[in-house]
């Protein structure tokens, strides 16, 4: 018979569940092979990083969790306001209207160095109607949101007490404890057959099969979680991270026992895109890949993979999640920042 203070010994004591665990995963952090030598140059060098503990969404944010901030705030996205004119001198004024970039699939092949092929500027476009006017997210609740540029994501993170994660916190977090593989779950893209993330299937971007069920953004926690409890890190949309982008890492990788700890990425002034030095808008750092990323185009469907972005570009196949970390102090972040 049990006396007072005492509990049965075969009924061990069940640790109370932390009120973030219902939608986000506690990342324990640690040490990692974060890039890939054997993909796109943008990834290398593979090189060793420690990241603190965090936790992040369990999910993309959605469109119902976004509606909320919306309807608590009043906010308005970039996509849903209209250029303004001293910002593009010379432009036709019936072309400065509020909307957003569609993918727009073509029904023959094409060059694929040309993205203005299955990409649209579309009046009308942003996250209430995400294919521009007359479409809605009516049946879309539990899809990523999209058409969100960087300052929507950041203000979205401000509002609910959040970060939006650095570029190493979140490729340790969609590795899901797999280090090194190439894939989120290993090292083959269809394990058994299996699918194991919204990408295309079939010839991008005019020829799409959907093998895996859909054919554009699927319900987040569609396909298995990684090894952290994580869903949907990889296809389904690009995400946002804070890292201004640079074409390749700088570190110095010939420091073989140096080991960088919660590393930021590139500068402000390194983020502007070489190619376009007349455009002065600075670019950040997307990680996932997407729904659009195929065998034949853009195999960014890897925890290593990473992408320019603009931080005025809002698309139909970009989204985010947050992070909250332990103390807002171990990294700088400039979530009140549109650029």
């Amino acid at each position: 018979m049990l006396q007072r203070g005492e509990t049965p010994l075969s009924k061990p004591a069940v640790r109370a569940a932390h009120p973030r665990e219902l939608t986000m995963a506690y990342i324990p952090g640690g040490t990692f092979r974060m890039g890939s030598d054997k993909c796109y140059p943008e990834e290398a060098p593979m090189r060793r990083v420690t990241v603190n503990g965090f936790w992040v969404d369990r999910t993309p944010v959605t469109n119902r969790q976004f509606r909320e901030f919306v309807e608590a705030t009043g906010y308005v996205t970039f996509a849903e306001i209209a250029p303004d004119p001293r910002d593009y001198p010379g432009a036709l004024p019936h072309l400065l209207r509020a909307g957003s970039a569609v993918f727009l699939p073509p029904d023959h092949s094409v060059d694929l160095r040309d993205i203005s092929k299955w990409w649209t500027f579309t009046f009308g476009a942003n996250w209430r109607h995400p294919y521009g006017k007359g479409s809605s997210i009516r049946k879309l609740d539990d899809h990523p949101v999209v058409h969100v540029a960087y300052q929507d994501a950041a203000a979205y993170a401000a509002w609910a007490d959040k970060s939006l994660p650095t570029e190493a916190e979140w490729e340790f977090a969609a590795r899901g404890g797999l280090d090194g593989a190439e894939f989120a779950w290993g090292d083959e893209l269809t394990p058994g057959g299996r699918h194991m993330a919204n990408t295309w299937q079939g010839q991008f971007p005019h020829q799409n099969s959907a093998d895996d069920g859909f054919e554009r953004t699927s319900p987040v926690r569609a396909f298995p979680a990684n090894g952290y409890g994580v869903y949907d890190m990889i296809g389904n949309v690009w995400e946002w991270t804070t890292d201004w982008y640079s074409p390749r890492n700088k570190g110095d990788a010939s420091k073989a026992c140096w080991i960088p700890q919660n590393p930021r990425g590139a500068s402000e002034s390194d983020s502007y895109d070489p190619g376009m030095p007349e455009i002065r808008i600075p670019r950040k750092v997307i990680k996932g890949g997407s729904h659009l990323c195929a065998p034949n185009y853009c195999r960014r469907y890897r925890p290593a993979a990473r992408h320019p972005e603009p931080v005025d570009t809002s698309t139909s196949h970009l989204g985010f999640r947050c992070i909250v970390r332990h103390s807002e102090t171990e990294v700088t972040e400039d979530v009140n920042s549109n650029g």
